[in-house]
């Protein structure tokens, strides 16, 4: 996989906010220099969000987000700042662009964005044409608490400034996350369980199995690649029980009863959920399961936009079992992609996926909400484990 196709939920997210014709759609294009967004001196020319995928010198693979101007007043603004605001939760470090010294509007998005841990970068854009430009940085930085630096996206001032500032704003912990951290090292073989069924993409892998085979690889792992049902075989022609195996949450059971006593067990969807989510919290959310009745209502999120199908294991598999448990009558509704309700306090409990196609900023967000609202959340291969009896018996780091 090449640096220009790393995928999205792997890259630093960098958002630019601001009110309309404050220059963002051009600040963006003169950071990359390319004509990512569309840019006119009409206000409101960004309606929707633009994503742009690049390779940024020093920041390395990132996604540049230019979003709807939070004062829009038109008929649509309402659901264009909406969308601001759903580009706000999956934000790593967030660009905040002014155009003069009056900030009602920006501050209340700081706010917004300190509840959500974001990282803040202003910039004072349209220097070209104020006086004084940078007594004004000076007056907003004292008056926000956060550095305010000079800009002219129409002259390209400033751009290798903004660069320096955005890599000391990268988040410590950003990129050096592993999938497997500590359960495998250098030498370790490691066996991955991938059922071919009617989820399978036909002629490739899904996502989070090309991740694992990739970073597995990185380690000097030898990794052995079976599906559920040559796994008895692929153990038989080893010389020795492999240190890992890692399965399809689905075929949990099976690989279980199969695997040898030394080989420690794990999921792609437990793996992805400490990658890219609360482990811990998940893990206290599944015990939620034990007070759930008929009368509960259970929350099933994925984020894949992926047409249903049979053997669909959030929306058909998952629930199925939960009703096994508790009773045909449990409530189970699903949402997917950037659909997670606004309102969670009907819920009795949130079961989100790996998450594989988002990015870790994001999946906090989901949870942060859940815990405002008091909302117990689990995870797909938590949730397997623990209604088939093996939680216990399962590796996380």
């Amino acid at each position: 996989m090449s640096l220009n196709e790393v995928q999205s939920g792997q890259r630093l997210h960098i958002g630019f906010f601001g009110k309309r014709n404050s220059g963002k759609s051009s600040l963006i294009n003169a950071f990359t220099g390319q004509e990512v967004s569309i840019v006119s001196d009409v206000a409101g020319t960004t309606t929707d969000p633009v994503s742009k995928p690049m390779e940024i010198s020093g920041l390395g693979a990132c996604v540049l987000i230019d979003t709807a101007g939070f004062d829009d007043v038109e008929p649509l603004g309402e659901s264009r700042v909406m969308k601001t605001g759903k580009v706000a939760e999956k934000t790593d470090i967030a660009v905040m662009v002014f155009s003069s010294e009056d900030t009602r509007e920006e501050e209340k998005w700081l706010e917004r964005l300190k509840k959500e841990k974001t990282p803040v970068l202003g910039v004072l854009n349209k220097t070209d044409i104020l006086e004084n430009p940078e007594v004004i940085c000076k007056n907003l930085s004292e008056k926000l608490g956060l550095t305010v630096i000079p800009v002219s996206a129409l002259q390209k001032k400033g751009i290798e400034e903004m660069r320096t500032q955005l890599l000391r704003l990268v988040p410590e912990d950003f990129g050096i996350r592993s999938i497997t951290g500590t359960l495998t090292k250098k030498g370790d073989v490691v066996m991955l369980v991938m059922p071919q069924d009617i989820q399978a993409p036909t002629g490739r892998l899904i996502l989070p199995q090309v991740q694992t085979i990739r970073e597995l690889l990185d380690k000097k792992c030898t990794v052995v690649c079976t599906s559920a049902d040559t796994m008895q075989d692929s153990l038989d022609a080893l010389a020795s029980p492999p240190s890992l195996i890692i399965t399809d949450s689905q075929v949990f059971p099976l690989v279980y009863k199969l695997k040898p006593q030394s080989s420690r067990l794990t999921s792609f969807s437990v793996l992805f959920a400490a990658l890219k989510g609360d482990i811990n919290y998940y893990l206290e959310g599944a015990a939620a399961i034990e007070s759930l009745t008929e009368k509960s209502k259970v929350l099933i999120a994925e984020c894949c936009t992926h047409a249903p199908k049979e053997e669909d294991i959030g929306r058909v598999k998952i629930p199925a079992l939960l009703r096994k448990r508790i009773g045909d009558g449990l409530t189970v509704e699903v949402c997917s992609g950037t659909d997670f309700p606004d309102d969670l306090s009907s819920y009795d409990l949130i079961i989100q996926c790996g998450a594989c196609m988002f990015n870790r900023k994001y999946v906090l967000s989901r949870i942060d909400r859940a815990k405002d609202c008091g909302v117990p959340m689990t995870n797909y291969g938590v949730v397997i484990a623990y209604l088939t009896g093996i939680l216990d018996k399962i590796s996380f780091e």
